[in-house]
């Protein structure tokens, strides 16, 4: 009985098509035949997609549409159909030799759109231009132009640690005409940085808010995360200084840093701040408690401050995936000096071990990020390369699996990729989903990534604005990159 019914379903669907005029798409690209991913309902099997001119047109069961042979027909049998993914942390301008690699490295990986937050405006602008010139073979670009901080900066080109990505701002004043600056270039968003003032922190969220801008950043050292959050932060990148609210002497803290910072005018500000951290955190992380835990989570929920965690890169110096030949194999698409250089500094940071709390804080650091989604934050992935030997593109593979490691699912972790960066932007009737009239920025994948997220790596097919790129256009791509 179960054959003959199996039968009659293969009956009916031949019959249906058979029976179904021939359908003629004019300078469309028809997917047929395909499992799509819905990021919301899961897999929806033996679908037809038509995109045309950028967009997705039309979406089919198959059984309802019979393409006539003189479309441009992709068979989708036994293969998935996503999203574009998104890594919402890059910095072109951290690496400035590195950024002409960038573009093709991500599509080549099938992230489809990226945010830039922070660099030198005019760096970073020219690279929203060429995406924006050339839509179908680049990223889409989100730029936050530099890191708005404050004196002394930390990302002030003293070293090559820390390059010339922020600006130092002395004032509230200078921090009016900052904002200012950047909304008329058009800026996307905005990031806040650690040394800011708690009035001049409250003067970006002011700013931001009258210009309809989203502000992101780290939590000021002179401020705590609950008066970040109520003062209007939209999102937090690494959970940055989160730790040092959860400790039960999170005043005191908050105090001793405030002194510290006061008496640091003069110094650099990077060492100021990795003095600060060096001090302060394993503090924080013996005094943790879980009850002021809560409670500053549920403020971070209430005010819908989402999360960035970077969690490939926090858990970077324990976990080390960058010492594995499969993940130093993707330097050779880099500039070759780069690429000896890596190679070279991950030699000298083998030799040293983690110590007990480098382990202790990684621990920490996973246990928070699935406590975050569990408290209904929204979070984004993003992996802040090419930071800390983070191949572009590759990286942000690395980042859903650890989320999935942290306690999301797998249909969890693709959204943090793919429709919760869309709604970050108000972009959610135009990117983040395979549905109709949306722009068809698309990865078809040869395995499905709702059982097991590894699968994003394996890659058929990268489209972008409805331009299909297959897998050996984009295997050419990387090629090229390795041809130095």
């Amino acid at each position: 009985m179960k054959y003959l019914s199996s039968f009659l379903c293969f009956f009916l669907l031949i019959t249906t098509r058979c029976n179904t005029p021939d359908s003629y798409f004019e300078d469309a690209l028809c997917i047929d035949n395909i499992s799509i991913i819905d990021l919301k309902l899961g897999l929806i099997e033996q679908q037809t997609v038509i995109i045309k001119e950028g967009k997705i047109l039309q979406i089919l069961p198959t059984d309802q549409i019979n393409l006539s042979s003189k479309n441009t027909i992709i068979d989708g049998t036994g293969k998935f159909l996503m999203p574009g993914l998104w890594d919402a942390h890059v910095h072109f301008a951290y690496i400035e030799e590195m950024a002409p690699n960038m573009f093709d490295l991500f599509l080549a990986y099938g992230i489809t759109s990226v945010r830039d937050t922070g660099g030198e405006i005019n760096f970073t602008s020219a690279w929203k231009r060429k995406s924006l010139q050339n839509p179908t073979s680049s990223p889409r670009v989100m730029i936050a132009g530099p890191l708005l901080d404050g004196m002394p900066n930390v990302y002030d080109g003293s070293d090559h640690e820390h390059p010339p990505l922020s600006v130092g701002l002395a004032t509230v004043s200078d921090v009016r005409n900052k904002v200012n600056e950047l909304d008329s270039i058009g800026v996307d968003l905005l990031k806040a940085y650690e040394m800011l003032t708690p009035d001049q922190f409250k003067e970006i969220m002011r700013l931001a808010k009258e210009k309809g801008l989203n502000v992101t950043g780290h939590v000021p050292l002179s401020m705590d995360v609950i008066s970040a959050s109520n003062a209007g932060l939209n999102s937090m990148e690494h959970m940055r200084n989160l730790e040092l609210s959860c400790a039960a002497n999170s005043g005191e803290l908050l105090a001793q840093r405030q002194k510290i910072l006061a008496l640091g005018k003069k110094d650099i500000g990077g060492v100021l701040r990795s003095k600060i951290h060096a001090l302060q955190r394993p503090l924080a992380i013996a005094n943790y408690d879980p009850q002021r835990a809560r409670e500053v989570l549920d403020v971070l929920a209430k005010n819908d401050t989402w999360q960035i965690p970077t969690l490939a890169l926090a858990t970077g110096f324990t976990e080390r995936p960058f010492a594995h030949p499969e993940w130093q194999e993707t330097f050779k698409y880099l500039p070759e000096a780069i690429e000896l250089s890596w190679k070279k500094e991950i030699d000298q940071l083998l030799t040293t071990a983690p110590t007990s709390f480098n382990e202790t804080y990684t621990q920490w650091f996973t246990n928070m990020v699935g406590q975050v989604h569990r408290n209904g934050i929204e979070i984004m992935a993003g992996t802040d390369c090419p930071i800390f030997y983070l191949t572009p593109g590759r990286s942000l593979h690395e980042e859903l699996e650890v989320l999935v490691k942290a306690g999301l699912s797998p249909l969890e972790a693709l959204q943090t990729a793919t429709t919760n960066p869309a709604k970050y932007f108000h972009l959610e009737n135009e990117l983040g989903a395979v549905k109709e009239t949306m722009w068809a920025d698309l990865l078809i994948l040869d395995a499905n990534p709702l059982i097991n997220i590894k699968n994003t790596q394996k890659i058929d097919a990268v489209i972008k604005q409805g331009h299909y790129m297959g897998r050996s256009d984009l295997d050419e791509m990387l090629k090229k990159l390795a041809t130095r």
